[in-house]
């Protein structure tokens, strides 16, 4: 699925973890080692783009407002996941609306931290915090906001809508996996919703008030 997986994190015993726990996940994949955004940009420019980022929100070197809009620029098919030990509301919005793609507490069980980068991987935006968190204080859908999409956007969300997969997407709209990946991604955070099933779900109730719409013409 993943084939440079960058995992940055400054302490080693958490970081050591984290790559057994995703090496035996994803046993294809390349892994990277960072304990400093120095490292992080160093290692990634020696290679291939990694598919994958993981990176702690804070060390050395990282400046969230800063290092993340940085790192989305400079690896825009890159997915960017960050995990830390916080996972209030207040921070998650904060970190959101930078241009990752997932946030992770560490105080989620293995198999969740797992989970959550494959369904990054596979386009999703992701916010994973123990069982039982309130997210409906979090994530509010906003059908509004569909209205500010672009074409292709609305394009991708109806497709959504439809249960089509990011492949399938990209072969009807014939798009690579990474731009599609891409504009789901931007979905997520524009519409402010946190699973493809809520994306699907405001993709129905547009269509349903386009229709209702189109009859009253």
């Amino acid at each position: 699925m993943t084939s440079r997986i960058l995992i940055a994190d400054d302490h080693p015993v958490f970081r050591d973890g984290m790559c057994r726990l995703i090496a035996a996940a994803f046993p294809a994949a390349e892994l990277l080692e960072a304990g400093t955004m120095d490292e992080v940009l160093s290692l990634a420019a020696a290679g291939p783009a990694p598919d994958v980022f993981v990176l702690d929100l804070l060390f050395p070197g990282m400046n969230p407002p800063e290092t993340l809009p940085q790192l989305r620029q400079q690896f825009p098919t890159s997915s960017l996941i960050v995990v830390s030990m916080l996972d209030d509301d207040a921070t998650i919005r904060r970190v959101s609306v930078l241009g990752i793609d997932g946030y992770v507490a560490k105080s989620i069980p293995a198999s969740d931290l797992v989970e959550a980068i494959r369904r990054v991987s596979e386009g999703e935006f992701v916010i994973a915090r123990p069982t039982g968190t309130d997210h409906q204080t979090l994530i509010r859908p906003d059908s509004a906001a569909i209205m500010n999409l672009t074409q292709r956007q609305r394009e991708i969300l109806m497709l959504i809508g439809q249960g089509s997969s990011n492949k399938a997407i990209g072969r009807q709209l014939n798009l690579s996996p990474f731009t599609v990946r891409n504009h789901v991604s931007l979905l997520f955070r524009v519409l402010g919703v946190a699973t493809r099933a809520d994306l699907a779900d405001l993709a129905r109730k547009d269509a349903a008030a386009d229709s209702a719409t189109a009859a009253t013409d």
